[in-house]
């Protein structure tokens, strides 16, 4: 009421209507999220507001992409995005668990409960449920030479929740070997030497990793090889183009002769430069059929080129940026920024160098690299629908491989580490917190179980009698998941399905936060300065 006297316009919702908006926004979101969850989830189509559409299972792309006008939601759907950019997976499972946080506290709140004790329950239950996650990760030794297999399974297990079996399988050793590939000894993954290339070309599953790298044009004269093999390639960031100068000055000349000296010294400096790359050029390649190419940043003017081309040297102008690092990184040798003191010693080396054209787009494809720590992922597909879910398929894929490198441990999945969680807070955390906080960690540990009971509602089995199993065999002492075909219990182990650890740590850390901070909210007042009353 205080508030009418002060602004007559605020809208205002009160105790349980505004804790029941927000628990209602949190289970509308969840509800829209929860058929995507696991590999077997169906898939939403987005219409854009052009009539453009997007067909995507990544909960990233559609909480990003989906209009939502609800402030709650937004709030949660932001929370999602947040973990997606720290660990590159789990925005499906961030939603359903506040979602279910909220869904589990509402019983209580009904039957009178304070929301403050709720609240500290969960607090418990969070902490509790982080060290069992310590005990529960699976470490993996990363040497000199990581575990292939153990990195394939838990890529695999990230892919086939975005895209169907075959091609997830498919993706899964193109994703391992590109981040083995880039990986250096004693230096963080920087996932951007993983260039990611897409053509819209033959099928899906042509998608290939090319160990060397791909360039969106090709060279810009007729005359130039299409392909060549065995190459030194010289990659630099210097003009070959004749520029005016910076100073107005006017120059006389009363004949043809003094006119011809002048424009040969406007050319002078330019021709100079092309003249040392070919002298290197042909200092390198004299005796031998290997070829010679030169990938410039800057431009190359066409009477450079000519005289490039002359000498049987392959040119390209305009790399991009990014694209001079992965170079150096792929084919050795280093960038030179001045031709002045260019030495063989500069040059990088690749065993095939050839130009693909598909229809006005050139791409030259550099490979046969010999110790390369940079590569393209070459994405392939009938049409833009296919290439972008691909896309964002191999992104998390990348990441989930970066991850366990990283982290150094995996997590049993297919729900196996959601059960022996909520068993452990309900066996053994329960019974040492006193008063009604007990509350608090049973919702917690409720919550918990919308991951495996989701993951059997999307495989058409009965939630019920999966739960019921699953936590039978947990009692017992057995580590088991759900195998989505039969509704069986699973060794996860057996059938090599990992979870990243880092993914579970950052879901169980950032879901309870914002289920409290949305149940301890008592009064929604949407009144802004703009909502006086006009004068």
């Amino acid at each position: 009421m205080s508030l009418r006297v002060l602004n007559p316009n605020a809208e205002v919702l009160n105790k349980s209507a505004a804790l029941h908006m927000n628990i209602n926004a949190a289970k509308g979101l969840q509800d829209v999220l929860k058929t995507n969850l696991g590999p077997k989830g169906t898939i939403k189509m987005l219409v854009g507001g052009a009539g453009d559409i997007k067909l995507t299972k990544d909960g990233n792309t559609l909480l990003k992409e989906m209009q939502i006008q609800n402030p709650t939601a937004i709030m949660i759907a932001r929370t999602a995005v947040a973990q997606d950019a720290i660990s590159g997976d789990g925005t499906t499972s961030t939603v359903l668990f506040i979602g279910e946080l909220m869904k589990q506290s509402e019983r209580y709140i009904d039957e009178g409960m304070h929301p403050r004790v709720l609240v500290d329950g969960f607090e418990i239950a969070k902490r509790a449920t982080l060290q069992f996650l310590e005990k529960f990760k699976t470490p993996v030794v990363m040497g000199k030479e990581p575990d292939k297999e153990i990195l394939k399974m838990v890529a695999r297990t990230t892919l086939r929740t975005k895209l169907y079996e075959a091609l997830a399988d498919q993706l899964t050793d193109i994703v391992v070997n590109a981040v083995l590939c880039i990986r250096k000894p004693e230096e963080a993954i920087d996932l951007f030497m993983v260039e990611i290339m897409h053509m819209r070309h033959k099928f899906d599953v042509d998608t290939r990793l090319v160990e060397g790298l791909v360039l969106d044009h090709g060279s810009r004269h007729p005359d130039m090889k299409r392909r060549a093999e065995n190459c030194y390639i010289l990659t630099c960031n210097v003009s070959l183009e004749y520029e005016k100068s910076e100073i107005n000055a006017g120059f006389f000349y009363s004949n043809a002769e003094q006119r011809e000296a002048m424009v040969a010294a406007e050319r002078r400096q330019v021709d100079e430069r092309v003249k040392k790359i070919i002298e290197l050029k042909n200092k390198v390649c004299s005796g031998n059929d290997n070829n010679f190419i030169v990938i410039n940043q800057k431009g190359i003017d066409p009477p450079s080129l000519d005289l490039l081309a002359r000498a049987g040297i392959i040119a390209l102008r305009r790399a991009k940026r990014r694209n001079m690092e992965r170079l150096v990184l792929a084919c050795g040798g280093e960038a030179v920024n001045s031709v002045d003191d260019i030495t063989p010693d500069c040059l990088g080396w690749a065993g095939l160098v050839y130009e693909h054209i598909l229809g006005e787009e050139k791409y030259t494809f550099v490979e046969n690299v010999k110790n390369p720590h940079s590569c393209t992922i070459l994405i392939k597909g009938p049409n833009d629908h296919t290439i972008a879910q691909i896309k964002d398929a191999v992104r998390d894929g990348l990441r989930a491989v970066k991850n366990t490198i990283e982290d150094e441990a995996v997590v049993l999945g297919a729900g196996a580490f959601e059960v022996a969680a909520r068993q452990f807070l309900m066996n053994e955390v329960k019974k040492t917190v006193q008063g009604r906080a007990q509350l608090g960690v049973e919702a917690f540990a409720n919550a918990l179980l919308v991951v495996p009971k989701t993951l059997a509602e999307n495989s058409g089995l009965d939630t019920q009698d999966v739960i019921i199993s699953l936590t039978g065999e947990h009692d017992r002492g057995n580590i088991v998941g759900l195998n989505q075909h039969t509704g069986e219990p699973i060794d996860p182990q057996m059938e090599g399905i990992f979870d990243n650890y880092s993914v579970k740590r950052q879901i169980v850390n950032s879901g309870p936060v914002i289920a409290s901070q949305l149940l301890l909210v008592d009064e929604v007042i949407r009144a802004g300065r703009n909502m006086r009353k006009p004068s």
